[in-house]
């Protein structure tokens, strides 16, 4: 089942000194249970490819198709709907509430879509091994622990599809892997369909296809496993 296609979709933005071609005739498919890894130089368009695919930004030219419908004829209304119950995101900085506990932070998306069952969120942050730091803040977490708060908060409404941009890029090594490693688990066990942007092609080992952006072209698209 397709998820997500892009038919030649080209993305500009216009600066003072011209416009900047970004994408450039992106056509692809992302398919139901998927693991796509996109990697590319700093600048080759990779983060902006993600932000077109999951609605954040519209492309200037061509058709995104986010579960069977155009997002060109999707209204304000319409994206949030799917944000809310349909799609989740990460990003490489953790978005934490610092005023809210770790708990709270997670029963966030559930509270705003009024779903009423807040045990999930404790579900979520038992996926990512944090359901013993329950009643602690942000600041007291490292890095690597924001992250998966950040993870489970997206995963609590169980999205068919998670965009994680960057989500190692403030990262030390280990803890990066550890992220991965969860990434990898939610798409094996829970079967979520990822779409992830990273820079680091150790990632790559985990992820069911590899997309190569450079200069806002698709150099390369291969499937690594299945």
């Amino acid at each position: 089942m397709v998820l997500i296609e892009a038919k030649k979709v080209e993305k500009e933005y216009i600066t003072q000194a011209g416009s900047i071609r970004v994408l450039r005739n992106i056509n692809l498919c992302v398919k139901n249970g998927e693991f796509v890894g996109i990697v590319g130089p700093s600048g080759s368009g990779k983060s902006t490819l993600l932000y077109v695919l999951s609605g954040l930004e519209k492309p200037t030219s061509g058709e995104i198709m986010l579960f069977g419908k155009s997002t060109a004829e999707m209204n304000d209304a319409d994206m949030n709907a799917i944000r809310k119950s349909k799609i989740g995101f990460v990003f490489q900085f953790y978005n934490l509430l610092p005023n809210l506990t770790v708990l709270e932070n997670v029963e966030l998306p559930l509270v705003i879509a009024k779903q009423t069952d807040l045990s999930k969120a404790i579900e979520a942050l038992k996926m990512v091994n944090l359901d013993k730091y329950l009643t602690l803040y942000p600041a007291q977490l490292s890095g690597g622990m924001q992250q998966r708060v950040a993870i489970a908060r997206a995963m609590v409404t169980n999205p068919k599809i998670l965009f994680a941009d960057e989500p190692t890029g403030n990262l030390d090594h280990q803890s990066s892997i550890e992220i991965i490693e969860i990434l990898k688990n939610l798409n094996q066990k829970q079967q979520t369909t990822i779409v992830l942007v990273t820079h680091n092609l150790e990632h790559m080992a985990y992820c069911s296809r590899k997309i190569e952006i450079i200069d806002g072209n698709i150099g390369e698209d291969e499937r690594t496993r299945f």
